[in-house]
């Protein structure tokens, strides 16, 4: 099986990048089995629209991921709660809007999705070590597992990475928009990235226009921001797994310039 996973797209530069990328990356790189991308800054940087989630359905993108943001956009809630192929972080607690996994099935295979989001310097939520057990046990027979831990602490992704190692296919890390150099195949047979990156304007803080950030960094009082236009390219990591084990036979990172 052979999956791509495709690092936070950011507002609308990040779409027209995905939107030009993956067609390429499926030609040149495939084809991939199942396309995956986390969603949560699509819309205008922060959270997402019912009409911006299916533009990216219309891709290709066969299932989205997010996390903290996904609740910015207080319209969108409603659409998670009837969108399977949209994740948020299962360890929000009981009674929240939507589904924190779900199974995408695509010619003959299926693979279960998953979507987490850390505590360490993030808002506090349920455990997501306990819920991963959970959501394994509910699983039942085994199926490939791609978990997007969206974290910000490097220490806690590789802890979770390594007390999830040979129970799942891959865990990657998002939400630092930073593409780390640190992909393995851990000795379990997990594939591991503590972060796949960011797909869009990288001439920028994170994906955002630089002056605005650097009023914020200076004076400490509350700055607009704005999804930055420039330096546009796409991060993702395309995932080999071995359908009889269930376990990954290779992880590689992508950088691919808009342009």
């Amino acid at each position: 099986m052979r999956i791509l996973f495709i690092g936070d797209i950011v507002g609308k530069p990040g779409r027209k990048a995905a939107a030009r990328l993956v067609p390429f990356l499926n030609r040149e790189k495939g084809p991939f089995d199942f396309v995956i991308a986390n969603c949560e800054n699509a819309a205008g940087g922060k959270g997402m629209t019912e009409k911006i989630m299916e533009e990216l359905f219309g891709m290709g993108i066969d299932a989205l991921t997010s996390g903290n943001h996904i609740w910015d956009k207080k319209e969108f809630i409603p659409v998670l709660e009837g969108e399977p192929r949209i994740v948020r972080p299962a360890n929000y607690p009981p009674g929240t809007p939507g589904q924190g996994h779900c199974v995408v099935e695509k010619k003959g295979k299926k693979l279960l999705i998953v979507n987490l989001q850390g505590r360490v310097f993030m808002p506090p939520i349920d455990c997501p070590f306990r819920k991963a057990k959970e959501v394994l046990a509910e699983a039942g027979s085994p199926i490939p597992v791609i978990i997007d831990f969206h974290a910000e602490a490097t220490s806690e992704k590789k802890t979770l990475g390594l007390y999830l190692d040979g129970k799942i296919s891959a865990l990657l890390g998002t939400h630092t928009h930073v593409q780390t150099a640190d992909e393995e195949i851990l000795p379990g047979g997990t594939a591991y990235i503590t972060d796949v990156g960011m797909t869009g304007p990288h001439l920028s803080a994170i994906g955002m226009e630089f002056d605005s950030v650097l009023e914020r960094f200076l004076t400490g009082l509350p700055a607009r921001f704005e999804v930055a236009a420039d330096g546009i390219r796409l991060n993702a990591v395309i995932v080999e797994i071995e359908e009889e084990t269930c376990l990954a036979t290779d992880i590689q990172r992508v950088i691919l310039p808009l342009e």
